[in-house]
């Protein structure tokens, strides 16, 4: 893997992970068994080349899980939220399949607040048809779950192939359950992963290829981007879950973009200190590399800087980014800079064109009260016409709830 970055190395992306689409849409229930929830398996059975289990997971119309051939009778599954949430009804797609016959049939669904592999209550039964998205199954009985476990007891006559495309289970977003400082140095599967938590904004760098990595931490879902040196491709998204005691991690890579694709690989870190530390190609802090962005590219992305649900409040866990960002700019006092905002595609264009222009105005008030020179800022607001990521996803949805600053003269961002 050519690894992790900040969507393009000339933008600073701000993340409103809380509140980021329209109040209407946000009070809908959401896929609670998705990697951009923060959803992970933890128990996986056997799968078949290019079918991993968590393509079950990843949004993509195209992709699934495919049992290892003539393994057709049954699988179980289970799958971890990122946070104690009920679920009120599952839905299952099948059409991605190979060929008639092979797709999953008899699937049951049981929750359980204990453990992985314990207390678990039955809350849904059905038979699926063998080639056919949106299968909606509601759950008989509402219980509270953290893991949910999946049973597929057959296919559709195929003698040699079983295969999935999607599970899905809504309900309403739980809150975020808050964590210990991440900071720290990390062991992972790409050299040491140094970690600056700021507010809810995460700066770090790691030993591997000069990697960088910006992004968001929300309770204990952690959506970053990551860059390395060499070609186009060398950057791209990627999510992790940290364990409840915060001392290591579990996620997922992509490469270039989040498109409907299964991720590239796994990315999984162990802390071993609460000292960062630092790579020599890393300022080592929000405003160290929004100064070097700016002064190089003219442009930035800053992740971190939260609103209140369909709102342009700055919610208080962004203040310590800002303050960081208002330092960082009030030593360039001859700046001219735009404060850029962004959506995603969830609600009504109009909507979101006024949402984003609030809240870049909401950033440029608070810049300006904490000693950045106010005749050098401007606000505008793009809505969701310039996206970074596939709306269809909720990692992609992420990644275009932003703010950017922009430094007069800079060149416009590539389509």
């Amino acid at each position: 893997m050519n690894h992790l970055a900040t969507l393009s190395s000339a933008a600073l992306l701000v993340f409103a992970t809380v509140g980021g689409s329209p109040l209407a849409a946000q009070k809908d229930e959401i896929n609670l068994l998705a990697l951009g929830e923060g959803a992970l398996p933890v128990v996986e059975p056997a799968s078949y080349g290019g079918w991993p289990v968590v393509a079950l997971l990843d949004d993509a119309p195209d992709s699934g899980w495919a049992a290892p051939e003539g393994e057709v009778r049954s699988a179980v599954f289970v799958f971890e939220l990122a946070a104690e949430a009920t679920i009120g009804r599952f839905e299952f797609d099948t059409e991605c399949i190979d060929d008639n016959g092979r797709g999953a049939s008899g699937v049951r669904v049981a929750v359980s607040t204990t453990a992985r592999d314990s207390g678990f209550v039955p809350v849904a039964e059905a038979q699926l048809a063998d080639r056919q998205n949106g299968q909606k199954v509601a759950a008989a009985t509402r219980h509270a779950a953290r893991w949910v476990r999946l049973e597929i007891s057959g296919n559709h006559g195929d003698a040699k192939w079983l295969e999935l495309c999607a599970f899905r289970g809504y309900g309403q977003r739980p809150a975020a359950v808050p964590m210990a400082d991440p900071s720290g140095t990390y062991t992972t599967d790409f050299g040491d992963f140094h970690l600056r938590a700021q507010g809810s904004a995460l700066r770090g760098c790691y030993e591997h290829d000069a990697g960088l990595l910006d992004g968001s931490v929300e309770g204990r879902l952690m959506r970053i981007t990551w860059q390395e040196e060499g070609g186009a491709d060398d950057n791209g998204p990627a999510l992790m879950v940290f364990a409840p005691d915060g001392r290591s991690f579990r996620g997922f890579w992509w490469s270039g973009t989040d498109r409907g694709s299964v991720p590239a690989g796994m990315w999984n870190g162990t802390k071993k200190s609460s000292t960062v530390g630092s790579c020599p190609h890393w300022a080592g802090s929000v405003g160290g590399e929004l100064e070097k962005q700016l002064s190089t590219s003219g442009r930035a992305r800053i992740y971190g800087i939260e609103f209140d649900l369909d709102s342009a409040t700055l919610r208080s866990e962004s203040k310590t980014v800002l303050d960081d960002v208002a330092k960082t700019l009030a030593g360039h006092p001859d700046w001219k800079l735009s404060i850029e905002g962004h959506t995603d595609s969830t609600g009504a264009a109009a909507h979101n064109q006024e949402l984003s222009e609030r809240r870049a105005a909401a950033v440029v008030t608070y810049l300006a009260a904490h000693g950045v020179n106010a005749a050098g800022l401007s606000s505008a607001g793009f809505g969701a016409s310039r996206a970074l990521a596939d709306n269809a996803t909720a990692l992609g949805r992420a990644r275009n709830r932003r703010v950017e600053i922009v430094r007069a003269g800079a060149k416009p961002p590539a389509p």
